[in-house]
């Protein structure tokens, strides 16, 4: 079975120079019907203004990971790591037993990204940070694998059971994917529309043994 969750069904905050939807509750939004999707805690889609950002703040036993759509993220932590993040590249931050960090858009044009966190399968584990640029693999109407957990076979590997891909799927273009098993799936759109059908292996209603076809229209 799928079900749409349209914008409507998301919260919305904008507080001058971050605009922000939220896929589930997440800070002044709650919504009990929509608190986590399994080990997703927070799904963010962020705009930030030029010249601003967040400063200097904490995180603990959280898998976190940012996905730059626009513009262009400066990042900065406790580790030492200092990085500007384009279109198309990712960054992750395993928080472990603790780290602080700040985001900034220190470009001249609106940033917008992706805020994933992830509950973690081990708690107070070595902090530790990665980016991985995705422009180089991008190609029209294929799938590609961004995120795994530590034993797969994506270039970023999380410490979680988590499977993370993306695709810029053409107008009039059909693209596929296949969920396994005892297996859940949830689809962003990040711009764009698209039409989603499903077949099924077995005449079930449960989440399994489902192919879904994606259409750009």
């Amino acid at each position: 079975m799928i079900t749409k969750k349209p914008l409507s069904h998301m919260g919305e905050s904008n507080i001058g120079w971050i605009k922000s939807t939220h896929h589930y509750s997440y800070d002044k939004y709650e919504n009990p019907k929509y608190n986590s999707f399994g080990v997703i805690k927070v799904l963010n889609d962020d705009v930030i203004l030029p010249r601003s950002g967040f400063h200097n703040h904490p995180h603990y036993d959280m898998e976190i990971l940012s996905y730059v759509i626009d513009g262009e993220l400066t990042h900065g932590d406790s580790l030492g790591n200092n990085k500007i993040l384009k279109k198309d590249e990712i960054q992750y931050m395993s928080a472990g037993s603790g780290i602080t960090c700040e985001e900034h858009n220190f470009g001249v044009n609106p940033l917008r990204f992706l805020q994933l966190w992830i509950l973690p399968n081990k708690k107070l584990s070595n902090p530790n940070y990665m980016n991985y640029n995705f422009s180089l693999n991008r190609k029209n109407n294929q799938w590609i694998y961004m995120v795994s957990n530590k034993n797969g076979l994506a270039p970023v590997k999380v410490n979680q059971d988590v499977n993370i891909y993306s695709a810029l799927v053409e107008k009039d273009k059909d693209i596929d994917f296949n969920i396994r098993e005892n297996r859940q799936g949830y689809l962003v759109q990040i711009f764009g529309k698209s039409f989603v059908t499903s077949t099924y292996e077995q005449k079930s209603y449960r989440i399994i043994g489902r192919k879904r076809c994606f259409r750009n229209i």
